[in-house]
C-alpha cells in the first residue's frame, strides 16, 4: 500500500470555482486578459492575482510577479488548501519567497 499525498488527491472542485467565489467577493475582475492575451485570475483594486493549489506553488510565483509587472498592481496569490498539514511544506515555500518579493498570500481552503 502507498500513502497518498492529500495535496495531490483529486481536489474538489476545479481552479475556476475558488477563483470566481473569491475575486467576486473581493469585487475583481475575473480573468482579466493581457495584451499579450494572458489572463490574470483576478485583477482588483491594488493586486494581479493567480490562484493554485498547494501543489503548484511555485508556478504561481512566476505568474503573479508577471501579472503585477504587466497591469502596474501588486502581486497576489491565492493559494488552495486542500489540507493544512499535509501542504505545510508548499505554503513554508511559498511565504519564503514570497516574503522575499513582495507578494502577498492569501489562503482558501478547499
Amino acid at each position: 500500500m502507498f500513502s497518498q499525498n492529500i495535496c495531490f488527491a483529486k481536489h474538489l472542485n476545479p481552479e475556476k470555482y475558488y477563483q470566481q467565489k473569491w475575486c467576486e467577493a473581493c469585487n475583481g475582475i475575473l480573468e482579466y486578459r493581457l495584451t499579450d492575451g494572458a489572463r490574470v485570475d483576478c485583477l482588483t483594486k491594488d493586486y494581479a492575482i493567480e490562484f493554485d493549489f498547494a501543489n503548484k506553488w511555485a508556478e504561481s510565483i512566476g505568474q503573479s510577479l508577471y501579472y503585477a509587472l504587466k497591469t502596474g498592481r501588486k502581486p497576489g496569490i491565492v493559494l488552495i488548501i486542500s489540507n493544512e498539514k499535509d501542504c505545510e511544506k508548499y505554503l513554508k515555500r511559498l511565504y519564503t519567497v514570497a516574503n522575499l518579493h513582495g507578494i502577498r498570500v492569501w489562503t482558501m481552503n478547499e
